[in-house]
């Protein structure tokens, strides 16, 4: 298994979440890491990446609420979310590859997890 993620459930607006996910040793190295979103009846997209120089980007609607983040010791990834919204529910994927970031954020390429419900309700 190459991505393990955790922490995903419901939030009031306002709340805050934390996502984690565990990478192999291997996927963790990956040129890009990131974090998606899919809505029932929504494409998916886009929410946050962070490549293997630590930069990261956000979707506009996320910036200033949501932080990727990547502990090295423990391979893992993370997506603190703060000041959550109902249009912030959604399962959420970790993902990661060997490409750079502005190009896997068009793809379904690499590793990806199962996913992780997050519901923001009003």
């Amino acid at each position: 298994v190459q991505l393990v993620e955790s922490g995903g459930g419901s939030a009031q607006t306002g709340g805050s979440l934390r996502l984690s996910c565990v990478a192999s040793a291997l996927t963790y190295k990956s040129d890009c890491m990131a974090w998606f979103r899919q809505a029932p009846g929504k494409e998916r997209e886009e929410v946050a990446t962070v490549d293997s120089d630590g930069i990261t980007s956000y979707r506009e609607s996320v910036k200033g609420r949501f932080t990727i983040s990547k502990d090295n010791a423990k391979n893992t990834l993370y997506l603190q979310m703060n000041a959550l919204k109902p249009e912030d529910t959604a399962m959420y994927y970790c993902a990661a590859d060997d490409l750079p970031c502005e190009v896997f954020m068009t793809r379904t390429s690499g590793y990806w997890d199962q996913g992780t419900q997050v519901t923001v309700s009003a």
